[in-house]
């Protein structure tokens, strides 16, 4: 009942933020190194930059910072001068930028080829976001004693994935670095449950940069999906993933 119901709270988030960060617009072209993003999953302001990357079929390095964080956090003031998140580094053109709007509106122009949201919406993206993090209660908000992987993790996700975001939220917790592998849906036919997916579109290609790579290693297309390079372990389903980070990393 428990999973039942932090499913249900993490349906109700991606409502209320409309399930922005569900669909894949590829970008023009792809960073040669990946995007390094320092931020926490209940941020309401850091959840607007990942629905970006969604929707922009970006990859970013993810550097959990929650609250109390001290893997982490620290390197960002290092690095940009005072704690404020989301922060991001881009190594391909050594621009560091603080602002989601400026963030966003970076990625967009630097690698979307296309315009940013107008931020005329700005004011009803930021309220929705801070309403969207009510049902979470507080989860990927403060950091957790763990053990650092020698390693980063790898996530296929999408920023709307109510599944997804649970093993977001862990990771942050535990202050897990990981590279996040947007998985973006490419396709309207592809909105929805796998179940409906599957009456209504039995044949529906597999279309998408991570979607076709994540079919290619794991045989289907479902997130999350975590890769640990540390311990040969790669596995779907987030009550799963969830149980194995807790028992290899929380103390």
């Amino acid at each position: 009942m428990g999973n039942a119901l932090d499913v249900l709270g993490s349906t109700l988030a991606s409502s209320l933020r409309f399930w922005r960060g569900t669909n894949a617009r590829p970008a023009r072209k792809q960073p040669a190194k990946p995007l390094e993003l320092y931020e926490f999953e209940a941020c309401p302001y850091c959840r607007l930059v990942r629905e970006a990357l969604t929707e922009l079929d970006l990859d970013a390095m993810i550097y959990p910072s929650p609250h109390g964080g001290k893997r982490f956090r620290p390197r960002a003031k290092k690095l940009g001068g005072k704690r404020q998140f989301p922060f991001l580094v881009d190594p391909n053109t050594g621009t560091k930028l603080y602002e989601s709007a400026d963030i966003i509106e970076y990625l967009y122009d630097r690698y979307g080829g296309r315009p940013a949201p107008s931020r005329l919406l700005r004011p009803l993206d930021v309220a929705s976001s801070v309403a969207a993090a009510a049902p979470r209660l507080g989860a990927g908000a403060r950091a957790r004693p763990s053990r650092a992987p020698k390693k980063p993790l790898e996530l296929y996700s999408f920023e709307s994935s109510p599944y997804s975001r649970r093993v977001r939220e862990m990771l942050c917790e535990l202050e897990i670095p990981y590279l996040l592998h947007s998985t973006g849906k490419a396709l309207w036919q592809d909105l929805g449950p796998p179940s409906l997916r599957a009456t209504f579109f039995p044949h529906l290609p597999v279309e998408g940069r991570n979607r076709k790579a994540l079919l290619a290693r794991a045989g289907k297309v479902q997130v999350p999906y975590l890769v640990d390079p540390n311990n040969g372990v790669e596995m779907f389903e987030s009550a799963a993933i969830r149980d194995y980070l807790r028992e290899t990393y929380a103390r």
